[in-house]
């Protein structure tokens, strides 16, 4: 099942922010990340389920997130909070809402779920059925070993993303800080994440869908967090998530195309559509062979220009 047609959303940066706080979803409505999540998971403590809950809705219905993408991490399906987060958040505050992430997600019947929760909510509301979209975390080895049938769960479904932390846990994989290198890398030859990592880039481009890395815990190390998000654009992923606003400065950067990067597959695109009238399937540019792969590759360059 492939994702239906929605207006492609840009997410180069994703900032967290806890609900609890309302400060610092003010801060967030009006950072620079191309997208806002509003957690009631990870930094939510349990005692405060329920206040984070009203400051989300409060925080989607008040402040003004311009051209952010809005999105709301609920809590895990195995936890006693995800069906309450859904209720009282989309009843509340759907008709502003964007996206629903949900975390640790295991198998089609997870986001299947939350479908239904939202279509029985949209239904009972009056919202636009479907509009609110999912973004599915992989964070444990059983998700990553159904990840193929969970992007395809879902007409919903526009997202895979990628949580470090939990599963490096659940793989029981030694890893001191979230997202960073450490001894352990060291040892190994060769990058220990890259089949989690790559394993969700392939599900989600063989399901239209987009694809992001997990954050990096050490918000004041900037160049160990732009090493961390050009490995992840070298494996394919369309942005990094943000634990901190110093953060999205560096992740943008790294997820836009350089000027000459997008000089190259201008030209590339520009010479090969004029070999195609004269009925060339391959050209030379330079000292470099170009064929119909290599028109590809520049289109999708240029498409991230805009």
């Amino acid at each position: 099942m492939l994702a239906h047609n929605r207006t492609p959303r840009r997410s180069r940066s994703m900032l967290f922010v806890p609900a609890t706080r309302w400060n610092m979803l003010e801060k967030a409505a009006a950072s620079t990340a191309d997208a806002v999540c509003l957690d009631l998971e990870d930094s939510v403590a349990p005692a405060e389920k329920q206040i984070a809950r009203a400051n989300a809705a409060r925080a989607l219905r008040e402040l003004d997130f311009g051209q952010r993408t809005r999105i709301l991490r609920i809590n895990a399906l195995d936890s006693p909070y995800a069906y309450r987060d859904l209720i009282e958040v989309v009843e509340a505050a759907g008709a502003t809402l964007d996206l629903i992430m949900l975390p640790k997600a295991e198998s089609a019947a997870h986001p299947q779920f939350v479908d239904t929760m939202l279509t029985q909510i949209e239904l009972a509301q009056g919202f636009v059925p479907g509009r609110i979209g999912i973004e599915a975390q992989i964070e444990t080895a059983r998700g990553c070993l159904h990840v193929a049938e969970i992007a395809a769960a879902s007409a919903r479904l526009e997202a895979l993303i990628y949580g470090p932390g939990d599963f490096a846990a659940s793989a029981r994989m030694p890893l001191a800080n979230i997202g960073e290198a450490d001894q352990h890398d060291h040892l190994y030859p060769g990058h220990r994440w890259h089949y989690v990592m790559q394993s969700i880039v392939i599900a989600a481009r063989a399901h239209g869908l987009r694809c992001m890395d997990g954050p990096y815990a050490a918000f004041r190390d900037s160049a160990g967090l732009e090493q961390a998000a050009r490995i992840a654009r070298a494996l394919g992923f369309d942005g990094k998530q943000c634990i901190h606003p110093a953060q999205l400065e560096v992740v943008t950067q790294v997820f836009t195309p350089s000027a000459e990067e997008i000089s190259w597959a201008e030209q590339v695109v520009a010479a090969y559509q004029e070999a195609l009238v004269r009925g060339d399937g391959a050209i030379r540019i330079g000292d470099r062979m170009i064929d119909m792969a290599s028109l590809r590759m520049a289109q999708t360059i240029v498409e991230l220009k805009h």
